[in-house]
């Protein structure tokens, strides 16, 4: 990724900044000119909480040159509490323990650098969600 790209993505990135539609109240990640319910135009900011359920998932096991130190590692579709899918890695969490419907948080962990001296490029994965001792479930 390019640094000037990088920069301005970084609250997509950091903190799951996406947009609502002020004429159907569609939750909408990442951020879109255009609704892709309605077609009005999307620009009220909004900040998802990050937490939501493995809607599917796969295993990587040969992976791309730059993810080679994560594999293998999960990739999943979460659906947010909100509505819409994140597609993101998972962390903190052994391939063969994830499941669908498992409850998930999102954090902010490296994904990787960009060649030998690159920039360290940081960026949302999920990571099962940490239950209270006084949540239900």
């Amino acid at each position: 990724m390019q640094t000037p790209r990088y920069w301005r993505n970084r609250n997509e990135r950091y903190s799951l900044v996406g947009e609502v539609c002020d004429k159907c109240g569609l939750h909408i990640f990442p951020p879109r000119d255009v609704c892709p319910e309605c077609e009005a135009p999307a620009k009220t900011a909004h900040t998802f909480a990050g937490l939501g359920e493995v809607y599917a998932f796969s295993t990587v096991y040969q992976a791309p040159e730059e993810f080679q130190e994560y594999a293998p590692y999960t990739v999943a579709l979460i659906r947010l509490e909100e509505g819409p899918l994140v597609t993101a890695q998972l962390t903190d969490v052994d391939p063969d323990e994830v499941e669908v419907g498992m409850p998930v948080e999102m954090v902010t962990r490296r994904l990787r650098t960009d060649g030998e001296e690159g920039v360290i490029v940081y960026g949302y994965k999920f990571r099962p969600r940490l239950m209270s001792a006084a949540s239900p479930g």
